[in-house]
């Protein structure tokens, strides 16, 4: 075995939306386990917006990567080499390796995987992190019900299709909105959506609004908030009372920084949205699924079966080549994914 992997590290912040300049792809020395750890060969990585905060050097929920620093991601793949009885050469493994050929962790930062039960990559998204982050906003604070209706945009990626779908097996109405006439046609023909707007039609969130309330004539009960932007102008004056917004991300804000810098040019009124979460008894809930991961085998224990009968679809996006997980984050941001987007690593 050779002594040396490979791995992609932050360059430099971007300013804006990052460029191939804030990346570099260079050579290291493979790291040695020490006691209890485990040695992975990486076969896949994740690729996730929540990346893009990562990269800048503003407070948030997590320490941002450092410079020089391996760029943080999950990853799949097999044991080379383990001082944990827990693992051995030759088991599949889930852990935060980064952005790398290979990684080190603690045997019990590790999830066994068993590729006899299904693809190893679905521990990534359908039955990893971005799944389980639809499925615990959805039914811990969207809260959904027989007969409401539902929207959610980014509907064809792995966070809103685990929503769309969870909500659609209880009986919702379900209204994606995603990006281009082919993400709408996967989210009603694939995900099982009842309609599916293309928010790239739209040069404005009143425009926008028109077409959402046709799709919606009886008001929107839920909305699965994971972008911001015209979207969420769009949707709060369709909301009706006693509405629930669970909020896990912001994707149209990222390239902003941090802080989400630029939402006031989009034309967003924060009185106004204010005043529509007072007068209509909005329940809004923001959270971080990394502190949930209580519930990840209740799950597992719902969510696996129903993705193994088919009754759960998802569809991944598989780049090759570590080495070109730089361009890849890059088009993912800008939505240029179709599904769950991951990089083949070997």
């Amino acid at each position: 075995m050779s002594d040396q992997m490979f791995r992609v590290a932050l360059a430099s912040r971007p300013s804006g939306a990052p460029e191939a300049a804030n990346f570099s792809y260079e050579p290291a020395p493979i790291p040695v386990p020490g006691d209890g750890e485990v040695l992975v060969r990486v076969h896949f990585m994740s690729l996730d917006p929540y990346m893009r905060g990562r990269m800048d050097d503003a407070k948030s929920y997590a320490a941002p990567v450092p410079l020089g620093g391996t760029m943080e991601a999950g990853g799949v793949g097999e044991v080379i080499a383990s001082n944990s009885p827990a693992f051995k050469p030759g088991d599949f493994a889930f852990g935060m390796f980064g952005w790398a050929t290979h990684g080190v962790q603690p045997a019990n930062m590790l999830r066994k995987l068993d590729p006899s039960q299904g693809p190893i990559t679905a521990a990534l998204g359908v039955l990893g992190m971005p799944g389980f982050t639809g499925w615990h906003g959805l039914t811990e604070y969207g809260k959904p019900k027989a007969g409401e209706t539902l929207v959610v945009a980014a509907a064809t990626g792995p966070v809103g299709s685990m929503v769309g779908q969870v909500a659609k097996l209880a009986g919702l109405r379900t209204i994606g909105i995603a990006g281009g006439a082919d993400k709408c046609k996967l989210a009603t023909e694939t995900f099982g959506f009842d309609a599916c707007l293309d928010h790239r039609a739209y040069e404005t969130a009143a425009e926008l609004q028109q077409d959402l309330s046709t799709a919606c004539p009886d008001g929107i009960d839920i909305y699965f908030e994971n972008v911001g932007g015209k979207v969420l102008e769009a949707v709060v004056p369709l909301m009706n009372d006693n509405g629930r917004i669970p909020i896990c991300g912001m994707i149209s804000w990222y390239n902003a920084g941090g802080l989400g810098a630029g939402a006031t040019s989009q034309g967003l009124s924060a009185p106004a949205i204010w005043r529509s979460i007072l007068v209509k008894f909005l329940s809004v809930k923001g959270f971080i699924i990394s502190n949930h991961f209580d519930r990840y085998p209740e799950f597992l224990a719902e969510v696996g079966p129903k993705v193994a009968s088919g009754d759960i679809s998802y569809l991944e996006d598989i780049a090759v080549g570590l080495e070109h997980a730089p361009q890849t984050f890059m088009s993912m941001l800008q939505g240029g994914n179709m599904g769950k987007q991951i990089v083949k690593v070997i």
